[in-house]
């Protein structure tokens, strides 16, 4: 809304030409600015500045459209389900408090997964925030390391996989809830996708003002035509699910992104089919 002011002010002023379309691109790909203003910007700002600000109504357009058809279908697993085990259930005049017991389980099995697929959704929005930076503070990443393992204990000791911290004493700024949970997510997908009895990693290096944490795992890799598209929404691998039936809806990997990102970080995957998974964090050290 702000940058909407800025724009009426410029105008009046006969400066326009001086505000800065890559400002307008990054808060409203960020959702700094809310759908119905963007309208708003995008229409005044296509007269002014002709078709850049034609093709981001465009990118935007897609982008929404892109979402929605990905959550929707998504959606519509679980719903498909629960309709179908219903009507069944409504027409049998004969069925038996057993046999109902099992269709009331199975719908409450998918109406967890709804859950978790909207506390994603929810989680991965609140992450496009950038109050999220007023609650940085000095943290540990042994002690975010060590937090996080105790959150994938019990999914490791299933599969017998061992999880090796080399991590040492070093700090960020950040927010530690989030940070955990980045961790959490990199090493709940080693696991996944980890054989038994194998090990998961986690090493450190320190370099140009930056610290570098790796997640390595010994599981069944990447393909190198998938590496690109771990970090989008809602994106599995097909490879992957057939061969390790693992659930989830594709959405750990863009949450972990968003995490990073609001850090001032980066991360990057490094990977071969059959031969492991390495994901390398790198976030500023707080001196």
């Amino acid at each position: 809304f702000n940058l909407l002011k800025k724009t009426s002010i410029a105008l009046v002023t006969n400066s326009y030409r001086t505000l800065d379309y890559k400002t307008y691109t990054k808060a409203i790909l960020s959702k700094k600015i809310s759908d119905g203003k963007v309208d708003i910007i995008i229409g005044t700002h296509a007269l002014l500045y002709g078709s850049k600000f034609k093709n981001l109504g465009i990118i935007i357009i897609d982008e929404q459209h892109r979402f929605v058809t990905d959550a929707s279908h998504e959606l519509r697993t679980p719903l498909t389900v629960l309709r179908s085990e219903i009507e069944v259930s409504l027409r049998d005049k004969n069925m038996t408090v057993a046999c109902a017991r099992h269709i009331l389980e199975s719908n409450l099995e998918e109406v967890n997964n709804l859950q978790i697929l909207t506390d994603n959704l929810l989680e991965l929005a609140s992450y496009q925030q950038k109050a999220l930076r007023k609650s940085f503070k000095t943290v540990g990443v042994d002690d975010i390391i060590s937090n996080a393992i105790k959150g994938v204990r019990k999914a490791a000791n299933e599969k017998d996989i061992a999880i090796k911290n080399e991590m040492t004493d070093q700090f960020v700024k950040g927010n530690e809830i989030s940070l955990i949970r980045l961790f959490v997510i990199l090493l709940d997908n080693a696991i996944k996708y980890s054989p038994e009895k194998s090990t998961v990693i986690i090493t450190e290096k320190k370099t140009d003002g930056h610290i570098r944490v790796k997640v390595a795992d010994e599981g069944i890799g990447i393909d190198a035509k998938d590496i690109p598209k771990v970090f989008n929404r809602f994106y599995r691998s097909n490879t992957a699910r057939s061969k390790t039936q693992a659930s989830g809806y594709g959405l750990g990997l863009s949450i972990a992104k968003k995490i990073v990102e609001n850090h001032n970080g980066s991360i990057k995957v490094e990977s071969e089919k059959d031969n492991g998974t390495t994901f390398i964090v790198s976030l500023p050290v707080d001196n």
